[in-house]
């Protein structure tokens, strides 16, 4: 049984929900989404949205701290566009219901805080929970949209590709350029499910569950990037890939960041003895570009043999910092730190994937009728090194160009047109006997890439990278095709997809830029390293 919508969103953060409310005016939205609808990065994200909101600051300086932090990768237009329109999608927030922290009476006076490689305060937050504020407001009003069906523990497998050129009709082949839906898993019922839509959108986050230390939840398993690539779509920059300098270092604390923000407010970075070490790295010290902050740690680290460095506030009056930190103090608490009166030991870890799916300034994709936003996507904004708190920003505003191009989109395609799909086919496939190959296959991943694929890399240690995860594809492919599909299997097999593409980015990167740094080139190349990293998958 093919299932029908007008509007297919995979994923449900900041940028699939905004799109979906917007869509929803125009036909029948169905959101996927594999855990809950608020098990997601944008819940988790402490800091804030960039905007010009202050009389000190200018679309101009936002820009310019833009291009700056991309290290010469940015796409100007991109740049332009996504700052200029920020501000008003963040009034559009505010009118959907969402509340952020005011230093005064009017509806759009906001408290401002800073962050690494900004040059003034531009950071609109809800104390240290803004993601999660965001999130709680777009949820209801999906939930409240009679347009929107939303379905959770669902799981996307491939998106499905048909071609028009055949005169007798639309005829659904292995590979064309025109999407029109994906097979999706149920996971309460362990069926796979097709989907028929006009239009597919694709954000579904980022890739963090690929490194072993992540600042990411479990769901950061690149799904969107390795569907729309086995589908056709070009990927791009994924060798640059963020690593946020200041990840909770406990072993009972998972995955908890310390938000740049706390930096912005003074917070310094000092070694086990004490002493402060980011001036012999950047001018800028403790807001440096997050780049420049995670590889000083990293060298730090390696100097000394340490396990963690230390952010330290407590030269802060300890109010300011529970009422400005409220989750951040609470957390640290239930571990037995007072960030009041302790220093925290922090690490660097996997954080933002700054290349994805690449899209055109309206979150298109070069598959016909598929679109990408948020992290899911590589637009052009971030270059080698996304700016702090730009992230939501995107996310915002790409969901809104996608809205007004895919309806557009949507009008003009023939939609009565059911395509002749194939329904999924598990005939020969059996039940799992082997899940061990998976576990270890996915300890295996996160391993080898940050062992040899993480913040300093060399040729010799991506070669290396490269074979071994040859292999482990194809022993996931293998078993993909004989065996029944869960939720396990999409997942490793997403994230062994992403991690190749990851290294082979990174080797056809002979210079070191922004995020990526390899000890073999450690200059920059300006006359061959201005151009984008892309792949496609030849068929």
């Amino acid at each position: 049984m093919i299932k029908r919508t007008d509007f297919l969103v995979i994923g449900s953060g900041i940028a699939g929900l905004s799109y979906a409310l917007k869509v929803s005016e125009f036909g029948k939205v169905t959101i996927i989404t594999k855990k809950k609808i608020q098990k997601t990065n944008t819940a988790l994200a402490q800091g804030g949205i960039a905007a010009v909101f202050s009389s000190i600051d200018s679309f101009d300086l936002h820009i310019q701290d833009t291009l700056g932090a991309g290290d010469g990768l940015c796409n100007k237009d991109v740049v332009k566009m996504v700052v200029e329109n920020g501000p008003d999608r963040i009034k559009e927030l505010v009118r959907q219901g969402a509340h952020f922290n005011k230093d005064g009476e009017g509806e759009y006076d906001f408290a401002l805080g800073k962050e690494g490689g900004h040059s003034v305060k531009r950071i609109v937050y809800a104390h240290d929970l803004t993601g999660k504020e965001i999130e709680d407001t777009l949820v209801k009003n999906v939930e409240e949209n009679e347009n929107i069906t939303i379905l959770e523990d669902h799981i996307a497998v491939n998106l499905i590709t048909f071609s028009s050129s055949i005169r007798s009709g639309l005829v659904v082949t292995q590979h064309e350029n025109i999407c029109c839906g994906a097979y999706v898993l149920d996971n309460k019922t362990g069926k796979i499910e097709t989907f028929y839509a006009g239009v597919t959108l694709l954000s579904t986050g980022g890739a963090g569950k690929v490194y072993l230390y992540t600042s990411n939840p479990d769901i950061a398993t690149g799904d969107g990037i390795a569907m729309a690539y086995r589908a056709g779509a070009s990927v791009a920059n994924l060798e640059f890939v963020q690593f946020h300098p200041t990840c909770l270092y406990h072993p009972e604390a998972k995955n908890f960041l310390i938000s740049e923000a706390v930096r912005g407010e003074g917070a310094v970075l000092i070694d086990s003895k004490g002493r402060r070490f980011m001036e012999k790295y950047a001018p800028e010290k403790e807001l440096a570009c997050r780049d420049v902050v995670a590889r000083a740690i990293d060298s730090e680290l390696k100097k000394t043999g340490a396990d963690a460095v230390f952010l330290d506030i407590t030269h802060k009056d300890p109010e300011f910092i529970k009422k400005r930190f409220p989750n951040i103090y609470a957390k640290c608490l239930e571990y037995g730190i007072d960030m009041t009166k302790d220093p925290i030991p922090v690490v660097p870890a996997a954080h933002y994937m700054c290349g994805g799916v690449a899209t055109d300034l309206n979150g298109k994709t070069d598959v016909q009728r598929l679109y990408a936003v948020g992290e899911t996507a590589c637009t052009g904004l971030h270059g080698a090194n996304r700016l702090a708190s730009n992230s939501l920003l995107e996310a915002l505003v790409y969901s809104h160009r996608a809205y007004q191009s895919s309806v557009e989109e949507f009008e003009s395609i023939d939609n009565k047109i059911t395509a002749s799909l194939d329904p999924w086919d598990e005939t020969d496939a059996a039940d799992s006997d082997e899940a061990i190959v998976l576990s270890h296959n996915w300890d295996e991943i996160r391993r080898l890439m940050w062992n040899y694929v993480g913040i300093v890399r060399s040729d010799k240690r991506l070669q290396r990278a490269l074979r071994r995860i040859q292999n482990i594809n194809e022993e996931i492919n293998e078993y993909y095709w004989d065996f029944k599909v869960t939720s396990d299997l999409i997942e490793i097999r997403n994230l062994a997809t992403v991690a190749e593409l990851i290294i082979k980015s990174a080797l056809m990167r002979k210079e070191s830029r922004g995020l990526h740094y390899n000890i073999e080139y450690p200059e920059k190349d300006d006359l061959n390293g201005l151009q984008h990293t892309i792949l496609k998958k030849t068929f």
